[in-house]
């Protein structure tokens, strides 16, 4: 019988509404699980939508390391217009006609910005500067800069070019789809193909419909949750997103006991979903010097 006030352990794939921060919908999780252990891989901004992990009871283990998994966004950026969040929430800071952007030039300035880059995070975001963060710093005026991070971009890709027109300014709407690393900014990637095309540009849509192996095609809205709470269970979760290692009883007893055992060799660079005899979730490892090293452990 469970305890009063755990939930069950496991992933939970929300398809986030806009509006909603990602702490609103662990919020609402928490409540629909029965527990306070609840938290979140990755944070997406209220104005987006899509693919939100969630994890209940043990499996918040597992978030900090799905936070460094590879997403797919789909977005839509204007160009022609700057504003103080590099998104559609914030307040217009420049406005720069568009409408002369060839596709050709359009494509040379995406492709500066695919690749192995360095990007500088948006100021409206969660990064800490000086202990605090950096979104309250601007909205208090204070002057800053954040230094310049490495990121990966590995495709980014234009469906659809449409022109728009504010205030008698002609303007670039682009669909686009991208795959990237972890820690990188989509607005902050608007608002660099703006600049390099002299516009200025920001988001004005942002969906996002991968985490690792977690598609939105497979997530859950909230109205839904609020019907059948849909919860992957943590083995699962954990095969679906690492490498995996099976173990005999033996191995699997030292595992749970914390003892180093001979890495298995299999190439991972990142953690691996270690199961013992029937089929039972026994840690997160990594390889280091030809041993294992626990990252956390589930028995």
């Amino acid at each position: 019988m469970r305890r009063k006030g755990t939930g069950p352990d496991g992933l939970v794939i929300v398809d986030k509404p806009a509006g909603l921060t990602s702490h609103n919908v662990v919020s609402r999780l928490r409540r629909l699980a029965g527990t306070r252990r609840v938290g979140h891989a990755g944070t997406l901004d209220p104005m987006a939508t899509g693919v939100l992990v969630i994890g209940v009871e043990k499996a918040t283990r597992l978030l900090g390391h799905l936070a460094l998994t590879a997403k797919t966004y789909e977005a839509t950026i204007r160009l022609g217009q700057s504003t103080v969040t590099d998104d559609a929430e914030g307040e217009v800071t420049a406005t720069a006609p568009a409408g002369h952007i060839t596709r050709e030039a359009l494509d040379a300035a995406i492709a500066k910005l695919t690749g192995d880059i360095l990007q500088v995070p948006s100021k409206v975001s969660a990064i800490k500067v000086d202990g605090q963060r950096s979104h309250r710093l601007v909205r208090a005026g204070e002057e800053f800069e954040l230094a310049a991070r490495p990121v990966t971009v590995s495709s980014f890709v234009v469906h659809d070019v449409r022109r728009a027109e504010q205030d008698g300014i002609e303007l670039l709407d682009v669909d686009v789809t991208v795959d990237c690393s972890s820690g990188t900014y989509i607005r902050a990637l608007a608002r660099d193909l703006g600049a390099d095309l002299g516009t200025g540009g920001h988001l004005t849509a942002l969906r996002r419909t991968r985490v690792g192996p977690y598609r939105v095609e497979d997530a859950h809205t909230l109205e839904q949750l609020e019907e059948s709470l849909d919860v992957m269970p943590i083995g699962e979760a954990a095969s679906a997103a690492f490498t995996r290692w099976d173990v005999d009883a033996e191995q699997a007893r030292l595992l749970a006991n914390g003892v180093r055992l001979k890495a298995p060799g299999l190439g991972s660079a990142g953690p691996i979903a270690v199961f013992g005899p029937e089929d039972r979730f026994i840690a997160l490892v990594e390889e280091c010097r030809g041993e294992t090293r626990i990252l956390a452990g589930f028995a």
